[in-house]
């Protein structure tokens, strides 16, 4: 497929040198941009009028909880404090399946494309047990055309174990390293779409150390590590008090941090 722009007023190119050009053509073929200035003598099977439009390169979502998305509006969990307002949370997502995921994906993911976001990473971690293939947002980024990669993210630390979510949504690091490989295995890489299985672990407070610490050796991994550790002065003051250390000490004691996270 081929795609012709002519006569955009503005064309921010975020190139080496943060070019900014003005009263230009730009051409595509199969998603790929092949030529970009004045007056292009090519054709194209789709013509477009660029005039008094803006053109810059699409967006990144660098972390996403596209799942989240269906319950984001719940009167009950308004104003919460983190803590708080996961903990409640936690009641529903225990609930999820695949079309909710799917649904919700779907969602979050046109609403990104709508505003200039053409790619998105998104961390999935809860999965609840009985719940099937939760990694729903691949396929809802097929639907779309939208770039994506989806991390498989994994929870250890249930309540009695002094973690934060219920019992029936963590999994033993056995069952969470065993399920990275089958979605790794399962998964080919697409020109847009791109999937692994890890390594995504969620908050040390709930994700034991034993987790984090074998998240970056997981069969088959090779892809950049995503994990959040301090999303809010709380947290970071809750690392204190539980480990003695900021969020960043502990994880690099772990063997977290690293070039490719």
């Amino acid at each position: 497929s081929s795609l012709l722009i002519r006569h955009l007023d503005t064309v921010v190119t975020c190139d080496d040198r943060d070019q900014v050009l003005r009263d230009v053509d730009l051409y595509c073929e199969d998603g790929w941009i092949r030529a970009l200035g004045p007056n292009l003598p090519h054709t194209a099977q789709t013509e477009l009028d660029g005039r008094h439009l803006l053109c810059y390169p699409g967006l990144i979502n660098t972390h996403h909880h596209l799942y989240q998305i269906f319950s984001r509006n719940l009167p009950q969990v308004q104003n919460l404090e983190l803590f708080d307002w996961l903990t409640a949370l936690y009641e529903i997502w225990k609930g999820l399946d695949e079309q909710v995921v799917r649904l919700s994906s779907l969602t979050g993911m046109g609403e990104l494309l709508k505003h200039g976001c053409t790619t998105c990473f998104d961390h999935h971690y809860v999965f609840p047990a009985g719940c099937g293939d939760l990694i729903g947002a691949i396929a809802a980024a097929e639907e779309l055309g939208m770039r994506m990669f989806a991390s498989r993210g994994s929870m250890d630390l249930s309540r009695k174990d002094g973690g934060l979510p219920p019992d029936s949504v963590v999994q033993t690091v056995d069952a969470i390293m065993k399920d990275s490989a089958r979605v790794i295995e399962r998964t080919t890489i697409r020109p847009r779409v791109h999937a692994a299985g890890g390594p995504a672990p969620c908050s040390p407070f709930s994700v034991s150390g034993d987790c984090c610490g074998r998240a970056p050796s997981w069969p088959g991994s090779t892809a950049s590590g995503s994990t959040p550790t301090c999303v809010d002065e709380g947290r970071g003051a809750l690392h204190l008090e539980h480990y003695g250390v900021r969020p960043l000490e502990y994880m690099a004691s772990l063997g977290w941090t690293g070039p490719d996270v």
